[in-house]
């Protein structure tokens, strides 16, 4: 995978955006933001369509890549399609949203304010490279897969798909707050109390998207959850690694499960895939590849 500069631009068809390296080619780039210069990995579109699919990562995500272009085939999965790849890099423990204050656990200086970068400050940067502003899917896994949903709820003049793979849909169910309290501070040092206050802030019932249910209908969502039983895709050999993810992933299929009922109860569809398997990529890949047809019908990016 070579990254392409924006020295390239001299390359660009006249007809493309100026800012815009040749359809099709991989590039890094630096977003200015309130948080400081976020970095983005981008595929192109392949014919230099507007579309756009952002992947977000999970609560370990990486400073220096998305985890989707090392850990899955993402950009080959979509390098003949006219859709361009948006993989924000960073978000460490975020959940995508924007925290009432910094981490007070963890010295951070600035705080997470990622709703707003993914809503108004990385479109608005986008769009002057030719990419439409109200034409883009979202999909993320685990943490980044409840972010996915709970940002097209709220933003559905950008959101035309949105897909959740192993994410938590259910935050506010009794005691979860405190799972992810735990998790938060194991992955960072983070306090979740920063972000959406104690539990019962109304905060907490904005970012669940099963609570939130209503504002999806019409929406083309598909969300996946393994059992946590290992399945074909865990890796032989890694039985720690197996052990951690399938406990995470028993409580991801309780959450895909309360949200599936409330949907259901309003008549909302949803593709669901309930599957044997773990909190692991291998699994978030093939949930990917089932997801592209819908997300290309979505984005009318074939």
């Amino acid at each position: 995978m070579s990254t392409v500069g924006t020295s390239a631009a001299s390359a660009v068809p006249s007809a493309a955006p100026v800012l815009r390296t040749p359809a099709g080619s991989f590039e890094e780039l630096w977003v200015p933001s309130g948080m400081g210069p976020i970095k983005i990995q981008v595929q192109w579109a392949s014919r230099g369509g507007s579309a756009a699919l952002y992947l977000l990562d999970g609560l370990r995500a990486p400073r220096d890549h998305s985890q989707w272009t090392t850990d899955t085939d993402a950009v080959r999965q979509f390098a003949g399609d006219n859709v361009t790849l948006v993989f924000p890099v960073g978000g460490h423990s975020s959940f995508y949203t924007d925290w009432y204050r910094p981490s007070s656990t963890n010295g951070q200086k600035t705080p997470y304010k990622w709703e707003t970068f993914l809503t108004r400050e990385l479109p608005d940067f986008l769009a002057g490279y030719g990419v439409s502003r109200t034409n883009n899917g979202v999909v993320g896994v685990s943490m980044g897969g409840s972010a996915a949903l709970a940002l097209a709820a709220h933003h559905r003049d950008q959101f035309r798909f949105a897909g959740s793979f192993s994410g938590f849909l259910n935050p506010t169910y009794p005691m979860w707050n405190q799972a992810m309290r735990a998790a938060m501070l194991d992955e960072g040092g983070f306090n979740v109390d920063d972000m959406w206050g104690p539990a019962g802030d109304p905060a907490w019932g904005r970012n669940d998207v099963t609570v939130q249910a209503e504002r999806l209908r019409g929406l083309p969502m598909y969300i996946t959850t393994g059992n946590g039983v290992p399945g074909p895709l865990d890796l032989p050999g890694g039985v720690g690694n197996t052990i951690n993810a399938a406990g995470i992933e028993a409580l991801a299929v309780i959450a895909a499960s309360i949200f599936r009922d409330r949907v259901n109860a309003l008549g909302i569809p949803a593709r669901m895939d309930f599957t044997n398997g773990t909190h692991t990529w291998p699994y978030w890949q093939q949930s990917l590849t089932n997801a592209r047809p819908m997300i290309l019908d979505a984005l009318g990016a074939h």
